[in-house]
């Protein structure tokens, strides 16, 4: 399998910044990732656009933990939107979605924030 790419574009929204995935999270996306939620972490909640998720796996839920815990050390929470069914469930099954508030659209995870 091609090893896929992830894009993240940060925006803001009232007290929150919104990273916007473009591709894939896998463990090569760390760099990428971690220099988004840099480039964010002035706000009071992060908020995961994953409206352009194309694929994930066990390496990208390794660094949603990751960003979770440096997010909560920050005392920023961390919020979500535009996942599909499968990875509803995944985040479900990993209980990621106790940690990580789960939106069904952007401005709802915006009126959270």
């Amino acid at each position: 399998m091609t090893q896929g790419t992830l894009n993240l574009d940060v925006r803001q929204a009232g007290n929150a910044s919104i990273l916007d995935v473009q591709g894939d999270i896998t463990a090569a996306s760390e760099q990428t990732l971690m220099d988004a939620y840099t480039q964010a972490s002035g706000a009071k909640s992060i908020i995961l656009n994953f409206s352009g998720l194309e694929y994930m796996n066990s390496g990208g839920i390794g660094l949603l933990v990751t960003l979770l815990v440096r997010a909560n050390r920050q005392k920023q929470k961390l919020l979500a939107f535009g996942l599909t069914e499968h990875y509803k469930q995944i985040f479900e099954l990993t209980r990621l979605d106790e940690a990580i508030t789960i939106h069904d659209s952007e401005q709802d995870a915006v009126a959270s924030a």
